[in-house]
């Protein structure tokens, strides 16, 4: 008798591979994702960025730093009419408002009194060097004391600024910012003094 057909005693039995048929290749090619053409990567890539420099700008704007432009003359030669700026709206959150910050003279609690142009704060005549002798008017105020919450503003450009020697001191919750940075046009790129 012929042991060739049945196994040995130990041998493992091997099934013969499994070959798929036509039908099933073809139909799992149709299954598998096909992939995206380069342009369609890039344009998806370049928009994702897009969104998050938009994010961040909006971030940016509403609440650090806002752009404005300056109107009028009243701030000349520190701040040019046109002049592109940003103000940090954050910066008074941490630290108070205080006398030296563009347009705010006064603050709450001092007295101020102007004499044919000088301006005195607490009896004290204010150091102005800021200001050019061609930009100081002789106009007189009496004696005002700033309340709480209020802040007294002057333009550096004395003779042609409407200002809190007009309209009284400004209440705090009408200052935006303090002026920080200025960016156009470029010859006045930088901080602002």
């Amino acid at each position: 008798m012929d042991d060739t057909s049945s196994p040995a005693p130990n041998a493992e039995v091997v099934a013969p591979p499994i070959v798929p048929s036509l039908e099933a290749s073809i139909g799992a090619a149709d299954a598998a994702p096909a992939p995206k053409p380069a342009a369609v990567n890039l344009l998806s890539t370049w928009l994702g960025n897009l969104m998050i420099s938009l994010l961040t700008a909006a971030f940016f704007v509403i609440f650090l730093y806002q752009p404005v432009k300056v109107e009028g003359t009243s701030m000349l030669p520190g701040l040019e009419d046109q002049e592109r700026i940003f103000v940090n709206k954050f910066v008074y959150r941490l630290e108070p408002i205080s006398r030296g910050d563009v347009l705010v003279i006064g603050v709450a609690g001092d007295r101020i009194h102007i004499v044919e142009g000088l301006v005195y704060v607490n009896g004290e005549p204010l150091a102005e060097d800021y200001v050019p002798r061609q930009y100081v008017d002789g106009r007189s105020q009496p004696e005002i004391t700033i309340p709480a919450g209020y802040f007294f503003m002057m333009g550096d450009h004395r003779n042609m600024s409407s200002d809190s020697r007009e309209f009284g001191p400004v209440a705090e919750k009408y200052i935006v910012g303090k002026a920080v940075f200025g960016y156009w046009p470029m010859e006045k790129l930088g901080k602002v003094r």
